[in-house]
């Protein structure tokens, strides 16, 4: 949570990013997914990472409460092959919460999350809390947990993506929705007029011309008949080093007139309290 873009203007959005351009892509690769769910009688948050480079992959899982304090985490480096099923056993608060996973025969794609054949299972009190995978049956075997009376919402997701001109990946935006194919396009290189465009199941959604002067603002669109707005940040594409990279975020159910003048720490944290929605946060990195 404490890593999200940060400090949204009154003009746009203005992002200050996790990763250092000079960090390169050992630290680049990853995947973090945010849920809402209880723990201990009180709501809490539990994000999920999945990072990886030439050298390692890494599960991490962390427990925050609405406070944004720590309650636990876990770092998993399921790469090794002793590790790639297992648990563990943290205390939360006098409390017993166990972290179970099975990555024996995950398939992954070219990104860090696994596609299929895994499960990762959070297990309070003997409930399960957070299920994560395809394997539903192999893990409540192996957890010998009972189901919970309320399933956690996942809120947020942060991920990044690599291309030269187009920037692809997927998403849902409401619980029980469709997965759309989401693509950006941008060619910024030798023009004297870059655009960005945004595609969504190949339809074109929207489009910003004049982009060396709208290198930062929010449109919103309609995806499943909810409005969604879209807020850039290509300024590092334009005006950066070629490393650099720009960000999007699209974010359900709040209008733009909330938003601007909020963090997005803050606009989180409205997302956990209130239910306002799902937010997807895009780091497009140029491949040389």
């Amino acid at each position: 949570m404490r890593d999200f873009p940060s400090c949204f203007g009154e003009n746009g959005v203005q992002i200050v990013h996790s990763s250092s351009s000079s960090a390169g892509r050992t630290v680049q690769n990853l995947v973090s997914c945010v849920y809402r769910t209880h723990l201990c009688r009180r709501s809490c948050v539990i994000t999920v990472t999945w990072s990886k480079n030439l050298m390692s992959q890494v599960l991490s899982i962390g427990i925050d409460d609405y406070a944004n304090r720590s309650l636990c985490k876990v770092d998993i480096k399921p790469w090794l092959f002793s590790k790639r099923k297992g648990s563990k056993n943290l205390e939360v608060e006098s409390s017993k919460v166990d972290i179970f996973w099975d990555l024996s025969a995950a398939k992954f794609g070219s990104g860090p999350e696994p596609l299929e054949g895994f499960y990762v299972a959070v297990v309070f009190d003997l409930e399960m809390v957070l299920l994560l995978g395809d394997l539903t049956k192999e893990a409540y075997r192996k957890t010998s947990a009972s189901p919970p009376p309320s399933n956690a919402v996942f809120i947020a997701r942060r991920e990044h993506i690599y291309g030269k001109n187009v920037y692809c990946t997927k998403a849902q935006f409401c619980d029980n929705g469709q997965v759309h194919d989401i693509a950006i396009e941008c060619e910024t290189v030798g023009l004297k007029d870059p655009s960005l465009e945004i595609r969504i199941d190949k339809k074109r959604v929207m489009q910003v011309k004049r982009l060396g002067w709208k290198f930062r603002g929010n449109q919103t669109i309609l995806v499943d008949g909810l409005p969604v707005e879209v807020f850039w940040d290509v300024h590092n594409w334009l005006f950066g080093t070629p490393t650099g990279n720009a960000v999007f975020m699209f974010q359900t159910c709040i209008s733009a007139e909330k938003l601007l003048p909020w963090s997005s720490s803050q606009i989180f944290r409205e997302s956990q309290l209130q239910g306002l929605g799902f937010s997807l946060i895009l780091y497009a990195w140029k491949d040389e």
